[in-house]
């Protein structure tokens, strides 16, 4: 899922979304995903942990801008945010529950489901060939 929504959010190209708000390969917003995990009850405290090992102060804004050019964090920040979903991750091989899962947590604001089963087969056989 991660490289599946990597790669539907940014390509793996840009670390700041192009004319917007949104940082890092998994594209947060401060008040969006970035709050969110920092906030939510199942990820807070991890968030916490992961925040001061990795940042000097432990802001939203700091976080925010720091997901640009830390990609462990920005990483680390994308699983946490799959740990709120109270629903089990998709099986493998189903992009359309991919999708949906996908479009569940990000909530992106201009979903482009054209491009996202040849994005899905390509994360797939990504981890299938490694």
């Amino acid at each position: 899922m991660l490289l599946a929504i990597g790669l539907q959010e940014s390509r793996f190209e840009h670390r700041r979304q192009i004319k917007g708000p949104a940082r890092g390969f998994w594209q947060f917003e401060a008040g969006g995903g970035t709050a969110g995990v920092l906030r939510h009850p199942v990820t807070s405290a991890r968030a916490s942990q992961l925040v001061s090992a990795r940042l000097e102060r432990p802001s939203t804004s700091a976080v925010n801008e720091a997901l640009a050019s830390d990609d462990v964090l920005a990483c680390a920040f994308a699983r946490l945010l799959l740990f709120t979903d109270p629903r089990p991750l998709p099986a493998l091989g189903n992009p359309q529950a991919a999708w949906d899962y996908y479009v569940r947590n990000w909530r992106p604001g201009k979903p482009h489901r054209d491009t996202w089963d040849a994005l899905y087969a390509k994360a797939l056989a990504t981890i299938r060939n490694t």
